[in-house]
């Protein structure tokens, strides 16, 4: 009998999922709890796992398909068995199925049981090209027909016919040497766009500057890298500092720790601190819950946890989900100066920067020093320029005396 492969839950809020690619071909071998495909929200990636060994029998929701929390994207065939998939799908799917193509040709005899088991991709290609199965030679496990096997036959479908009067006429192909790629936007990346242009429509931004002195953080990281790292198995980074400082400053500066709930104004007590990361599906801001109960290398082992789960797509959606504020550090990047934008429906966003060797001023001498820009962007509905400046030169004063971050002076 067939494995389903169903869309798990994804998060309480999360009824509608996109399904992403499709890391297995129909035929393919598969273990138990091997990654089947991927499934896209508009907060986080994660896969859909071979709950037993098997071989992909069907594929029901192709790329791009929008699916709910329960519906079935796919089958596997047991690996001992090699039946085919139910008869009878699930009603959601049956609208689904009654417009594929059937595994025969049109006009082929039904199969018999010395016949190519022909799969769905194989069949539509037979179809649309009037292949007949018998001009193919299958390759698949099983002596099953894949698709590659049909177009390896007729590799250019026939020509299209010309559009009806008043129909909107197919994309000009690119000129040769100029090609083009149209790629359509996963869901979050759609989603990302959607906040971003709601942050722009709808806040009163403004960024104000500031600058700091690194020389103490790498002092004070050169001095005890090998003992921190000996002990807790993480490099001590800038982050820690950064987040641990932004904490302290939010305290002076509470209205950057709020959001405009309706016509009320919500101000937290707790610091869930968001550091953005760049995942393998796009930027995302992973959460800190409670970050003012951490120390720094509880940050450091969280921060490295987000950031190597990101890259492999598995952050829930839970953990990216809300946050006070926000910091971003576009300097492992290489940038200089940026203005960050707002994770609504926060208040303020903290922009860090690459750490660059500068001439300045100290005690009227010209000296060379490590200098980092600081950019905050803030919701002037709610924070006043004075408070975004008294903020940012908090988090300035910190990270020039670090030792204050641990005194909490």
């Amino acid at each position: 009998m067939a494995i389903e492969l169903t869309v798990p839950s994804v998060g309480e809020s999360v009824t509608e999922v996109e399904v992403g690619d499709w890391l297995k071909n129909v035929g393919d071998p598969v273990r138990k709890d091997e990654a089947v495909v991927v499934i896209e929200t508009d907060k986080a990636t994660m896969e859909i796992f071979a709950p037993a060994d098997g071989v992909v029998g069907r594929i029901v929701q192709p790329k791009g398909a929008k699916v709910s929390v329960g519906d079935v994207v796919g089958y596997l065939e047991p690996a001992a068995a090699g039946g085919v998939p139910p008869s009878a799908p699930p009603p959601k799917q049956a609208a689904a199925q009654a417009t594929m193509p059937t595994a025969t040709p049109p006009g082929a005899s039904a199969a018999s049981a010395s016949e190519p088991r022909v799969m769905p991709a194989a069949a539509r290609v037979l179809a649309e090209r009037a292949i007949p199965a018998a001009a193919v030679t299958p390759t698949g496990p099983g002596g099953r027909m894949l698709k590659e096997d049909a177009e390896r036959v007729a590799p250019s479908p026939p020509p299209t016919a010309a559009p009806a009067a008043g129909a909107v006429p197919p994309p000009v192909p690119a000129a040769a040497g100029r090609p083009e790629e149209v790629v359509p936007l996963s869901l979050i990346r759609r989603k990302i766009a959607e906040r971003l242009l709601a942050a722009q429509n709808t806040m009163a931004l403004l960024t104000t500057f500031n600058e700091v002195d690194m020389s103490a953080i790498l002092r004070l990281r050169a001095q005890f890298q090998d003992k921190f790292q000996e002990r807790y198995r993480i490099k001590l980074g800038f982050m820690s500092f950064f987040v641990k400082g932004v904490i302290e400053a939010l305290k002076d500066v509470p209205a950057l720790n709020a959001e405009i709930r309706d016509q009320s104004i919500v101000y937290r007590n707790y610091y869930d601190i968001g550091v953005a990361i760049g995942g393998g599906r796009g930027l995302v801001v992973p959460v800190l819950r409670n970050a003012e109960r951490l120390g720094l290398a509880g940050i450091e082992q969280a921060i490295a946890d987000f950031a190597a789960r990101a890259k492999d797509n598995k952050l829930t959606p839970a953990e990216l989900t809300g946050g006070t504020f926000t910091i971003t550090n576009g300097g492992v990047y290489g940038s200089l100066l940026s203005t960050p934008l707002i994770n609504a429906p926060q208040s303020g966003v903290l922009g860090m920067h690459a750490i660059q060797e500068r001439p300045v001023a100290r005690d009227g001498q010209v000296v060379i020093r490590p200098m980092m820009y600081l950019a905050l962007t803030y919701d002037h509905r709610i924070v006043d320029g004075r408070e975004a400046v008294a903020f940012l030169r908090r988090v300035k004063e910190l990270a020039e005396e670090p030792a204050r971050i641990l005194l909490e002076a």
